[in-house]
């Protein structure tokens, strides 16, 4: 047989195969059909039918939390702060960060950062961080209602991390402002803000703590007692408010330590008020500056003090504010004070901790006779000290 009759021979073997294949399969099914099977008894889901038509929801019966949060939301802003730069300046952002960016579109304002902030006059007042608008030139202001205005530095005040944004609008919303000096560890914290671009995000929890000093915080060179609270507080929630229950702004949300995990700062309202208002008034705020170094005692604090030879200074109290320096022709140079001393009374008010003695003297007048009671060598002695302006060089 050749080789094409081979082929058609197998060819042909293959359909007879499918052919019969195909027929004992048809045969099979015929002489036993496939049972119908009945699914079991389902009942479906049924939701509550309502008579009116939908509409927003009541806070009638809402948390206090989703209260606060819609209350005070509309006032929350997000700042986007950006800075002029050089051309050449520019050239090497762009070449870095965004090298397919076209000439034609690039703008000599470099993004600095972003934050947030709260409206607390309607005709356009914007509370935030310092660091929020640090070096910036430019400022967006964008509202939870989508509306977005250039707004302007009022002022800037880096020792307390506070600042003032004006936004040409009228008849804004506004938050209300409460007060901390009533707050406890315990107390419920609602905090809004714009945390990593996510605009008027609503975190809880409480309070943690009050009083907490910049150096026990980790940032010496403010001067503010602050608020602890585990409501989370991330990049970008920086200058917008903390809450108490009933939705009043107690503090100004600050995110200034890059490593705390479930730890959130905020300015108490009090110090953010006092500074905001000193903006308002002349563009920047003064503070009282003695010119002394302390350090709050303790009986490590004693043992760690007694082995230094540089401080040199013996120390028998193991409590109180002790001066560990007073800086060369300060007021407090003039008034007398000395190394060694441990701060009693500041104003007429006793004091435990060196923290107590800023907060005293935040709290005095430039200029003004303020006395210190203080304890040397064993002995009361009253110091009368006129508080200077804290010089701007020693935020160096």
């Amino acid at each position: 047989m050749s080789q094409s009759l081979k082929q058609f021979a197998i060819y042909l073997g293959i359909l007879a195969l499918g052919g019969t294949t195909g027929f004992y399969a048809s045969e099979f099914f015929r002489e036993k059909p496939s049972k119908q099977v009945t699914p079991p008894s389902v009942q479906p889901i049924q939701l509550p039918q309502s008579s009116s038509p939908p509409s927003a929801p009541s806070l009638e019966n809402s948390s206090f939390i989703a209260k606060a949060a819609q209350t005070v939301g509309p006032a929350v802003v997000r700042l986007n702060a950006a800075q002029i730069v050089s051309q050449q300046e520019q050239k090497r952002f762009y070449r870095r960060f965004l090298p397919g960016e076209s000439p034609e579109r690039r703008q000599r304002r470099i993004p600095q950062g972003t934050g947030s902030g709260f409206i607390f006059s309607s005709d356009g007042l914007v509370l935030t961080n310092a660091h929020v608008v640090e070096e910036a030139d430019a400022v967006k202001v964008t509202l939870k209602d989508g509306r977005s205005f250039q707004g302007s530095v009022v002022g800037s005040d880096p020792i307390t991390d506070v600042a003032v944004i004006k936004i040409p609008a009228q008849d804004l919303p506004t938050v209300s402002l409460g007060t901390s000096e009533e707050i406890m560890p315990g107390d419920w914290a609602i905090a809004i803000g714009n945390p990593l671009g996510l605009d008027n995000t609503v975190t809880v929890g409480i309070i943690s703590a009050t009083g907490r000093s910049s150096f026990q915080v980790g940032i010496p060179d403010k001067r503010v007692s602050f608020i602890q609270t585990d409501a989370a507080i991330n990049p970008g929630n920086s200058g917008g408010p903390l809450l108490n229950a009933e939705g009043e702004v107690i503090g100004v949300n600050t995110a200034i330590r890059a490593n705390a995990q479930g730890l959130g700062f905020a300015i108490p309202i009090e110090i953010a008020a006092r500074i905001a208002n000193q903006l308002i008034a002349q563009g920047e705020a003064k503070h009282p500056y003695l010119g002394i170094r302390m350090v709050t005692l303790s009986p490590s604090v004693r043992k760690e003090l007694q082995g230094n030879q540089e401080f040199n200074v013996p120390v028998k109290a193991e409590e109180g504010g002790l001066v560990v320096e007073v800086i060369n022709n300060s007021p407090a140079d003039r008034a007398g004070f000395r190394k060694g001393d441990i701060i009693l009374e500041v104003g007429g008010k006793a004091i435990e901790t060196s923290n107590e003695v800023q907060q005293a003297v935040e709290k005095s007048q430039i200029g003004n006779r303020l006395t210190v009671s203080v304890n040397r060598n064993g002995n009361q002695k009253t110091l009368t000290v006129r508080p200077g302006q804290f010089p701007r060089d020693q935020l160096d």
